[in-house]
């Protein structure tokens, strides 16, 4: 396991790839692949891409930077999430809430629990909108203050 100095910045990277590839694209998915082309985000690998899908059709990007490895993931079905190996539960709720503001986005966390298949992740469900647009967006990590996985998924509202 790498020393928390080390990925400090995954909880700002993933929220920064959230709000840019993910956000402006939930519910169109080939407008965020578009997008992600001209990002130059190359596609993962088959077995990653598999993995990180669960099954589901769709596409999922490497949008890794500053040594946070991050990805995007599109399902067809036009939900989109940005997904890091290594953050801290209040370090990506504190970015993650810090980025909404930042971006002008209104908020409210509509419901937080722990999930109800994976007992060691936390899960937190925010309602954003701006202007005329909504979403729903799950923040989902790894409850251990060393950190984990973190996933932040938008779909519209």
């Amino acid at each position: 396991m790498l020393p928390a100095a080390a990925w400090a910045g995954a909880p700002e990277e993933l929220v920064g790839l959230f709000l840019q590839g993910c956000l402006p694209f939930a519910g169109r998915p080939a407008a965020l692949r578009a997008w992600a082309k001209t990002a130059t985000l190359a596609p993962v690998p088959d077995q990653a891409r598999a993995a990180l899908l669960n099954g589901a059709p769709g596409q999922v990007f490497d949008g890794s930077a500053a040594g946070v490895k991050l990805a995007l993931v599109s399902s067809d079905d036009g939900i989109c999430s940005a997904v890091t190996d290594k953050a801290a539960e209040q370090a990506v709720t504190d970015a993650l809430e810090a980025g909404f503001r930042r971006a002008g986005l209104t908020f409210r966390l509509a419901i937080e629990h722990d999930d109800a298949k994976v007992a060691s992740i936390h899960d937190r469900e925010y309602l954003v909108a701006r202007d005329k647009q909504a979403w729903r967006v799950l923040a989902a990590t790894v409850k251990d203050d060393a950190g984990g996985e973190a996933m932040l998924t938008a779909a519209p509202e």
